[in-house]
């Protein structure tokens, strides 16, 4: 028997906080304890209308907030430097991936799902960990928020395709062109907006006193345009990214942020559960021995990343084996991108963002440790410690 609707919810919130809570008392990524959280629930939780509606608003604030750090400059600034290293993360961890799946007999379309799950670093668990490991001024941290933001840039393009390959059925060339198509027409419309419409948006929030009313508009904006997107048949979270974009150039986003970033945090983790109550594990654990390889591949091509990108960013060998190491935790994307799977793919995407993200923050962890043992430990220069972006 399910639980009412509004018990289930005020029970999950309620087990969001002391999961939260938990995650800082012991150091681990809270993203992974909600999902545990929703495997564990998923008999009682897993046709909960209310969580399934929140975590959609959840997902949609988070790549709405994410897209107001791209502003048009930005994204071209960002994508000079990167490029190279960026596309040979989509190479390795996509592409391959991708290859891995189809030898043990996927079809293209599970295996896209596949390498999309492989595919991005969990920013979030990333971006903590260099914070808590007092690693923030470290030379290849400039190098390892680039290639997050490239990721951060690719992977609601791939949720996009995915989608819209999704809603076509049959896998075909022509559906991937027309996919492709929606999403650049989208992103021309986004660009527009902000060019016209959203010109002058802050100095219509400088004239909204009540900030309910900025709550609804901003919201609104960001799930209005997510909405669009699904109309178009592509993905919610590209929508919401692209929000965020038109009001990237506006001269303080972090008037918007304030705003929307406290209703983002109580909506996220629902998402998170949510995943998590889709996952079965009742017939055990499905094709081990891909989910071995493809976890082992995973960890080799982040390092290959970090070795060969990193070189070519202007690192030292004994930096960029550091950052490769440090780049691979999965986490949020891959939930999102495996949301959009069914059956056993979804099982095998539920687990690999599960023990991902454990072995990615072990290796964050020993990484500085591993490098000094290759290369040799020696004294820290002005160098060898700057602040990113200088």
């Amino acid at each position: 028997m399910d639980f009412p609707t509004l018990l289930g919810a005020g029970l999950v919130l309620l087990g969001i906080f002391y999961l939260g809570f938990l995650s800082l008392k012991i150091k681990f990524p809270s993203v992974i304890l909600y999902i545990l959280f929703g495997v564990v629930l998923a008999d009682r939780l897993s046709h909960n209308e209310l969580l399934e509606f929140s975590s959609e608003i959840g997902i949609v604030l988070l790549f709405f907030i994410l897209g107001l750090e791209f502003s048009i400059k930005r994204l071209g600034s960002i994508a000079v430097k990167i490029w190279p290293s960026g596309l040979l993360d989509v190479f390795l961890s996509l592409g391959i991936s991708m290859l891995i799946a189809i030898w043990f007999g996927m079809d293209p379309f599970s295996a896209f799902i596949v390498g999309g799950i492989a595919y991005a670093t969990s920013s979030s668990i990333t971006a903590k960990l260099l914070d808590d490991k007092s690693r923030m001024a470290n030379t290849e941290t400039e190098f390892m928020l680039a290639i997050l933001i490239f990721e951060d840039l690719i992977a609601p393009i791939i949720i996009a395709v995915l989608i819209g390959l999704n809603a076509g059925g049959e896998f075909q060339s022509s559906d991937l062109l027309i996919v492709l198509g929606k999403v650049v027409a989208l992103g021309a419309f986004a660009i527009v907006l902000s060019k016209t419409v959203f010109k002058h948006f802050d100095r219509l929030l400088d004239k909204i006193e009540d900030e309910d009313f900025k709550i609804a508009l901003l919201v609104g904006i960001a799930i209005a345009f997510g909405g669009l997107a699904l109309y178009l048949g592509l993905s919610e979270v590209l929508g919401a990214f692209l929000a965020g974009m038109m009001l990237a150039e506006i001269g303080n986003i972090q008037r918007v942020e304030h705003v929307v970033i406290p209703i983002r945090d109580l909506m996220l983790p629902t998402f998170f559960v949510f995943f998590g109550t889709s996952i079965n594990l009742g017939d055990g654990l499905p094709m081990p021995l891909f989910l071995l390889i493809l976890l082992v591949w995973s960890v080799i091509a982040k390092v290959l990343v970090g070795i060969i990108g990193g070189r070519w960013y202007g690192l030292s060998k004994k930096v960029s084996l550091r950052a490769g190491l440090s780049l691979c935790a999965r986490g949020e994307f891959s939930v999102v991108i495996a949301s959009v799977a069914a059956g056993t793919v979804k099982i095998i995407g539920g687990i690999y963002v599960v023990a991902a993200a454990v072995i990615g923050m072990l290796l964050f962890d020993q990484a500085p440790k591993i490098a000094n043992k290759v290369y040799g430990k020696k004294k820290k220069t002005n160098k060898d410690l700057r602040v990113p972006g200088t």
